[in-house]
């Protein structure tokens, strides 16, 4: 499975983005998607799964009620819609995917066999 991560920019504290990450590849197969982040000077970290059937979520608890993840499988996409974003939210955001049947969700990055590109994510205070 190959991930391509789009959608990234800077915004302003307060407003929002939506990042998009795309699946190439062998998509035939149950496969839950996250997105981690990885902020300068810190290590990477968690912030949304959502299962290969769409109907399981997991946030970070920094990110809960601000960012929003979907999935269309139809087209093989996520997207993360992020609101009331804070500068501490600035970072390189990662998509991820690994596989599981429908329900599973996962926040450990060693689960995650499969990752994309980074894009930026810049709130300017």
């Amino acid at each position: 499975v190959q991930l391509q991560a789009s959608g990234g920019g800077l915004v302003q504290a307060g407003g929002s983005l939506r990042l998009s990450c795309a699946a190439f590849g062998r998509t035939g197969s149950n496969y839950f998607m996250g997105w981690f982040r990885q902020a300068p000077g810190k290590e990477r970290e968690f912030v949304v799964c959502i299962s290969s059937n769409g109907e399981t979520t997991l946030y970070a608890d920094s990110v809960k009620g601000r960012f929003t993840i979907s999935r269309d499988n139809a087209k093989n996409t996520v997207h993360l819609q992020m609101n009331s974003l804070k500068p501490e939210d600035t970072a390189v955001y990662y998509c991820a995917a690994g596989y599981g049947s429908n329900w599973y969700v996962r926040q450990r990055e060693n689960e995650y066999p499969f990752w994309g590109q980074g894009t930026q994510v810049t709130v300017s205070s």
